[in-house]
């Protein structure tokens, strides 16, 4: 009789090789734990980008030139006016800061100093003089508040730099490592597989979505700006058209909150604008807050948000992600909780009622057929794809 099984030694082995692998793969937590804003950030840039990068690969077979004509053309003009828009905020705020002759206001803005260095600042603004009477003190909280500042600025232009390469390199790689997956997975009929490919769709349908729905509500709030500052009469003005309407952008993201955060500070402002003036304006404020609540606010959240952002997965559970990311998490939640949401969405639809049940796992669908994605429909696609671009698809010759 020929024994099939493994012998002690094999078991040995593949026991210290699992052992291996766990170490390995506790490193790499660790590793993803301490750098996750810069994974967040990367995974949103390839999922954002992704649909583009594929429509552009018709003019060329080079997957690192398509792939970095991706990074040029979609992801540095929005990095780029994401810096603008920091940019311009923090002269606002410098501005306001260097009017103003509240030291404990100041001293708010100062935090991330040490008492020492704070109080140092605040009598060097409230008594230049000292600077003279005191130049070696006065130097070296200079020195540290301006190393401070730089390491701060180095910090986050890395952390963007970082994000970017990597989304260049899951762009580029993107055919063999969805190869390497499935060969990982044990085929494309598997239950991984079938889990990776939904949760690879939903996070393409968010996150392309998102970018689409920046890009638009960025436009319309722009023009809208725009159009405020050409009807208003004088007196009235909104600064900074191009940053509210980026930042506008950005805030449409959350579903209920959208652009208010943004527009309703701005109708204030008009409003204050509108008291100093000799002129009673005020009922072009009342109808600028209006317009703003239908074409800013209505606008998105009945139109272009259902259809644009994640419309395969149901807004209010977006909702939640978008709120309470940025709470448990900080910055990156933002990303990071929509990405963990769409983890547990699938592994419910697709695995957990088989586990319960104590069924065999299955690569559909158990529940939730409307809400997210049907990896057998992406396989189907996948395959139909592969017939079209191999010439497969054509009927066979007659024998």
């Amino acid at each position: 009789m020929v024994d099939v099984g493994f012998d002690s030694s094999d078991n040995r082995a593949r026991i210290g090789w699992w052992l291996f692998i766990l170490v390995l793969a506790l490193v790499a937590a660790f590793i993803a734990y301490s750098f996750v804003g810069m994974l967040v950030l990367g995974i949103f840039g390839y999922y954002a980008t992704r649909p583009i990068y594929r429509r552009l690969t018709a003019i060329t077979d080079s997957d690192g030139l398509v792939a970095a004509l991706t990074i040029i053309v979609v992801l540095l003009p929005i990095i780029l006016l994401a810096l603008y828009a920091g940019f311009q905020v923090f002269q606002q705020v410098q501005q306001f800061l260097s009017n103003t002759t509240n030291s404990t206001l100041l001293a708010d803005y100062l935090g991330a100093l040490s008492n020492e260095q704070r109080q140092t600042v605040l009598s060097a603004i409230q008594n230049p003089r000292q600077v003279i009477t005191n130049p070696q003190q006065t130097l070296q909280t200079g020195l540290q508040v301006g190393l401070t500042v730089t390491s701060a600025i180095i910090g986050a232009m890395l952390l963007l730099a970082l994000a970017v390469t990597l989304s260049y390199f899951l762009l580029k790689n993107d055919d063999q490592l969805s190869a390497g997956l499935c060969q990982l997975f044990g085929g494309e009929e598997t239950t991984a597989y079938a889990y990776a490919s939904a949760v690879d769709e939903d996070l393409e349908s968010v996150f392309f979505g998102n970018l689409l729905f920046i890009i638009g509500m960025s436009v319309i709030a722009a023009a809208t700006y725009w159009g405020t500052n050409a009807l208003a009469p004088p007196g009235l003005q909104i600064p900074m058209v191009v940053v509210l309407a980026f930042l506008t952008g950005i805030a449409s993201l959350v579903p209920i909150v959208v652009g208010k955060i943004v527009y309703l500070p701005v109708v204030g402002y008009l409003g204050l604008q509108a008291m100093n003036s000799n002129g009673n304006h005020f009922a072009f404020v009342g109808g600028v807050l209006v317009v703003y609540f239908l074409v800013l606010d209505t606008l998105p959240q009945t139109f272009l948000q259902p259809y644009i952002t994640g419309r395969q997965l149901d807004m209010v559970m977006m909702m939640f992600a978008y709120l309470l990311g940025p709470i448990l998490f900080g910055w990156y939640g933002f990303f990071l909780l929509p990405i963990l949401f769409i983890l547990m969405l699938e592994a419910i639809r697709i695995v957990l009622p088989e586990l319960l049940h104590g069924e065999p796992l299955t690569p559909t669908v158990s529940i939730g057929e409307s809400v997210g994605t049907d990896p057998q429909s992406v396989h189907e696609s996948a395959s139909d794809d592969v017939d079209t671009a191999t010439g497969d698809g054509s009927a066979p010759d007659a024998e």
